[in-house]
C-alpha cells in the first residue's frame, strides 16, 4: 500500500511540474524597444518592430521614448536623412497594437507640450523607470535598436 501512495505522489508531482512550465511555455513574448535618438534609432527601430511583428504577431510591444527620441511621435516627426516621416509608420505599428510611450521628463527638460505629439503617443512619468518595471517587474526582453 505504500508503494501504491508513494508511487501516485511521484506521479502528482511529476503532473505538478508539468502544468506549472505549460503556462512559461505558452506565455506571449513581451518587448520594450528603447529609443532616445530619433535620428540614429527611429527610422531602424520602426521597421525592426515591424519585422518583428511579421514573425512573431503575437509579440506584445511597448516602445518608450526620451531624450532625442520622442521626436519621433511629435506632429510632423520625420526621418531628416531619408526624408521619412514617421507618423504613418508608427500608425501602422499601433494599428498591430504596439503601444507607444513618451517621457514626461523629456517633455518638462525640452518645454515640449503633449498637444505637440501624434495621437498615437501615450505618456509615462519617466522613460528609463518605466524600461526598468517593464523589465524587472513584467519580465519583458529589451531591445535598443
Amino acid at each position: 500500500m505504500n508503494r501504491l501512495i508513494k508511487a501516485l505522489s511521484y506521479a502528482f508531482l511529476g503532473i505538478g511540474l508539468l502544468v506549472g512550465a505549460v503556462p512559461a511555455t505558452l506565455a506571449q513574448t513581451q518587448v520594450v524597444y528603447h529609443i532616445d535618438d530619433a535620428q540614429a534609432q527611429g527610422l531602424k527601430g520602426l521597421r525592426n518592430i515591424r519585422n518583428h511583428l511579421d514573425v512573431s504577431p503575437d509579440t506584445k510591444i511597448t516602445v518608450v521614448t526620451h531624450a532625442n527620441g520622442v521626436d519621433i511621435l511629435m506632429d510632423g516627426g520625420k526621418d531628416t536623412k531619408n526624408n521619412v516621416e514617421y507618423a504613418p509608420l508608427v500608425g501602422a505599428l499601433k494599428s498591430r497594437g504596439v503601444r507607444f510611450e513618451v517621457c514626461e521628463i523629456t517633455l518638462k527638460n525640452r518645454n515640449l507640450k503633449k498637444d505637440q505629439f501624434t495621437m498615437d503617443a501615450d505618456f509615462t512619468p519617466s522613460g528609463v523607470v518605466r524600461i526598468a518595471d517593464l523589465q524587472y517587474k513584467n519580465n519583458f526582453a529589451y531591445i535598443r535598436p
